[in-house]
């Protein structure tokens, strides 16, 4: 998208949003039309609020560890890792939705390989889709099994570090 195009689509969306546009209260949302960078988008979301909220769990009054823990939690590289150890737990559709997901064009950033970005889109696009399907239960179960492993990792990577000190 240029950027006069893109430009032209943010006056028209702020427009609508300001004039509190009647038709768009009440649409519905239907998550198998969306694009999967959409679905992403919103999973990005989904998960990033599960693991702080996760996070709370263990430690609530210093900030800079919590932000510092999230972020490495959600980083597209520990992510497509906690996805290629729970595949197996996925359903046939599910794994549709993280193929769709992969297969998205999108930039990837310099802090991720282009595998474990793409990896980490589908994922997300799979969060977003059943968080706009209303499966909370099945986020929570598959959020959960993420966040255990990524510990794990990161666990066994602090440790890893300390051996070489």
């Amino acid at each position: 998208m240029k950027f006069d195009q893109f430009e032209w689509a943010m006056h028209k969306t702020l427009e609508q949003i300001n004039e509190g546009n009647p038709s768009a209260k009440g649409k519905e949302i239907k998550p198998e039309r969306l694009p999967p960078l959409v679905l992403a988008y919103i999973g990005d979301a989904v998960f990033n609020l599960y693991v702080r909220n996760r996070l709370l769990s263990y430690e609530q009054n210093k900030v800079r560890i919590l932000h510092s823990y999230g972020a490495k939690m959600v980083s597209a590289t520990f992510q497509a890792y906690a996805l290629r150890q729970m595949e197996k737990d996925l359903t046939e559709q599910e794994m549709e939705i993280i193929r769709k997901g992969r297969n998205a064009k999108s930039s990837v950033p310099k802090s991720a390989s282009v595998a474990d970005y793409r990896s980490s889109t589908g994922f997300e696009a799979l969060l977003g889709y059943l968080f706009l399907e209303g499966k909370q239960e099945r986020i929570n179960d598959i959020a959960e099994q993420c966040f255990i492993h990524i510990s794990r990792k990161l666990k066994n990577n602090d440790d890893n570090k300390g051996e070489n000190r």
